[in-house]
């Protein structure tokens, strides 16, 4: 994809979507855009601002707006995405992820592929209820879940509504399982995971995680922060 890097362009309004790095947060990565931005053209200030958040142990798409494209952020936030999942099975962490080391395990033995395409297509198609995880970004009275979580405040999420079109199984080898998913808007993986874990009497958590399509615009599309750096030049 081709970019012009004007400051006119840069305010009119750019979508740009890149392939965000493992470990850094959604806001990281907007804000080293938006500071590199503004060194490159020459200004001081410049909206940008990013439509879905992605997880700092997940990489991926992750789309981010400049400018007056920044008002699209809930049109491109409300298109369905793309997965590729590592789960891992027979044992669950209280973030749902590799943020905390595991609790607890348990056996797996029973566990057969084909057990687990039956279990997707029973369980986990269509609208499903799905509780948030703790460590997550929802609010609670004005108070984000994963900061209560931190400081060890216990608190039940609502189960909300999500929509799963499709979980295909791209691996299985014990106790590691691979799929792509593709679901709504607000869909948490993680919790997948851990719902997934119950559903076949076992455990499970999120071990590994890449988002590869929002809507139309894919991880093929993207640009990693060097291909970015040198764009600019």
């Amino acid at each position: 994809m081709e970019y012009n890097f004007t400051e006119t362009a840069v305010k009119e309004g750019l979508i740009l979507p890149f392939d965000k790095p493992y470990e850094w947060t959604s806001f990281d990565l907007v804000n080293k855009v938006r500071r590199d931005l503004c060194r490159h053209v020459g200004i001081k200030k410049l909206k940008v601002g990013h439509a879905g958040t992605l997880d700092p142990l997940a990489t991926g798409l992750l789309i981010l707006c400049t400018g007056k494209a920044t008002k699209q952020i809930n049109s491109i936030q409300s298109l369905y995405k793309e997965y590729e999942a590592e789960i891992t099975l027979g044992a669950t962490t209280p973030s749902f992820d590799l943020e905390t080391e595991v609790n607890e395990t348990f056996p797996t033995g029973h566990i057969t592929r084909e057990l687990l395409q039956k279990t997707l297509e029973d369980q986990f198609r269509g609208t499903i209820e799905q509780v948030p995880p703790i460590f997550s970004a929802k609010k609670i009275n004005g108070v984000r879940a994963y900061e209560m979580a931190r400081e060890g405040i216990e608190k039940e999420l609502k189960s909300v509504p999500v929509e799963i079109f499709n979980m295909e199984i791209l691996h299985f080898e014990l106790p590691v399982v691979r799929l792509r998913i593709a679901c709504s808007k607000g869909t948490y993986i993680r919790s997948l995971a851990r719902d997934l874990g119950l559903a076949l009497d076992s455990g499970g958590y999120l071990s590994a995680l890449r988002r590869t399509a929002i809507g139309d615009y894919s991880i093929g599309q993207s640009v990693t922060l060097e291909n970015f750096k040198n764009l600019l030049k």
